[in-house]
């Protein structure tokens, strides 16, 4: 593989994990690109860490839009030529604790279509440029809820299924690529953020540490895991 400085990107990456994410990925020497659905808040972002000489760029993708995703990865392969890291950080939480039969339906189809099929469009477009270049790290950030076990338990229906597809997502892909590409799930824990709030135990910082490990492994690194601070867990 080319010796070319690397090319990571975020979705998600304005505020949050996904910002630290870009933040930390620029200062480890990646050309980092932050995406967002919303380009105000997405250029102030990639503004904010520029002036502070991290080699980032903003480029506009709403995950919940096909037409976007694919906009986005024609942008990312006419200006940049490669991505080596895809972070699928972007998510919501919309259920508040409701039982899954209680729930209006539209709150699980708005869940699904962004937490799940706006990482597997993202995946499914931006692919192929790693795919051209035999090399590749995606890390899909998943949740605790995801695991097959916490479907025991009622509450947070939406969002648990919805991780528990992305993490199924993670294992059919890795079981699908070829080359020296990789494929895992992260659960970054309990998160101070606008979804976490503010009472939640961990940093976007700390977060982002048990999550970047995955985006510099070797060949012989993990595929189709899923990682909690840095070892595998069940799902």
């Amino acid at each position: 593989m080319s010796k070319e400085r690397k090319v990571a990107l975020v979705t998600g990456g304005n505020r949050g994990i996904g910002y630290e994410l870009v933040k930390q990925l620029a200062l480890k020497g990646f050309q980092v690109i932050l995406t967002s659905r919303d380009s105000e808040t997405g250029h102030e972002a990639a503004q904010k860490l520029k002036v502070s000489t991290l080699d980032v760029s903003f480029v506009q993708m709403d995950v919940d839009s096909q037409e976007s995703i694919r906009q986005a990865a024609i942008t990312v392969s006419e200006c940049f030529g490669r991505l080596d890291v895809l972070i699928n950080n972007a998510g919501v939480y919309l259920d508040e604790n409701e039982k899954l039969m209680e729930m209006e339906p539209s709150i699980l189809e708005a869940t699904m279509a962004t937490n799940f099929f706006g990482a597997y469009h993202v995946i499914r477009s931006f692919m192929p440029i790693m795919e051209k270049q035999g090399y590749g790290r995606v890390i899909n950030v998943s949740s605790e809820y995801g695991a097959l076990r916490e479907m025991s338990s009622p509450g947070v229906g939406a969002y648990k299924l919805s991780k528990l597809a992305l993490n199924g997502l993670t294992r059919l892909v890795a079981a699908e690529i070829k080359g020296d590409i990789q494929i895992n799930a992260v659960d970054p824990g309990w998160v101070s953020s606008d979804m976490g709030g503010p009472s939640a135990p961990r940093t976007p910082k700390q977060a982002a540490e048990s999550i970047l490990w995955l985006a510099t492994t070797g060949p012989e690194g993990p595929n189709g895991g899923f990682f909690r601070d840095g070892k595998r867990t069940d799902w």
